[in-house]
């Protein structure tokens, strides 16, 4: 124990509060999701609805024509007891080619990047300049993994499941982490400056 509080009291205190900070973010978010928000017709439905209507749209619109999208429910079997979740289905000319959950639709990404940027020191202005465009940009990076996913089960279906699973989650996070370090070029600690690049 007394090794653990000498490894915490050399960590930097701008970073033990930023910790701290994001900490207790990360443990309102999951209460407050996991109590009142999960599968949310508040929350997650608009958000899932919006990903597949847009995403359709975007397909309609670069010339794959017979896109449509449709809200499901379906019942997924989890230890045991049965559940009702939502979630929307992108069809091809009446034919099923993309299912998009609840977990895909981008609300865990926008929080952890809002969440990184509340806990940064900052002016309130330049936090929500940040927040905006950022949540704009990952939620149209969003929407072109859900394109390109189509995409490959169109065309290149063997290269599906590596793309689902790894290629366009780095692709998301990797935007998640530049976008933050554009907004960490300027940090204010104890009043000075650091410039970071």
């Amino acid at each position: 124990m007394l090794n653990l509080k000498s490894i915490l009291k050399d960590i930097p205190l701008p970073i033990r509060l930023f910790l701290g900070k994001a900490l207790l973010l990360f443990i309102i978010w999951k209460v407050i999701y996991s109590g009142f928000m999960y599968d949310s017709q508040y929350l997650d439905h608009p958000l899932t609805t919006h990903v597949a209507e847009a995403s359709a749209s975007l397909l309609n619109n670069i010339g794959m024509s017979g896109f449509t999208s449709k809200r499901e429910k379906t019942t997924i079997v989890f230890e045991g007891a049965g559940t009702i979740s939502h979630l929307s289905a992108i069809y091809h000319d009446d034919y099923k080619t993309l299912n998009i959950a609840n977990a895909c639709n981008g609300l865990e990404i926008f929080v952890l990047y809002i969440g990184f940027i509340i806990c940064m020191p900052s002016t309130f202005w330049r936090k929500t300049k940040y927040i905006v465009l950022g949540i704009l940009i990952l939620d149209a990076i969003n929407i072109l993994r859900c394109v390109g996913l189509i995409y490959l089960i169109e065309y290149f279906e063997v290269y599906f499941d590596f793309a689902h699973h790894y290629l366009f989650k780095a692709m998301v996070y990797t935007t998640t982490l530049i976008i933050w370090g554009y907004f960490a070029r300027k940090i204010h600690l104890k009043n000075e400056t650091v410039q970071i690049g």
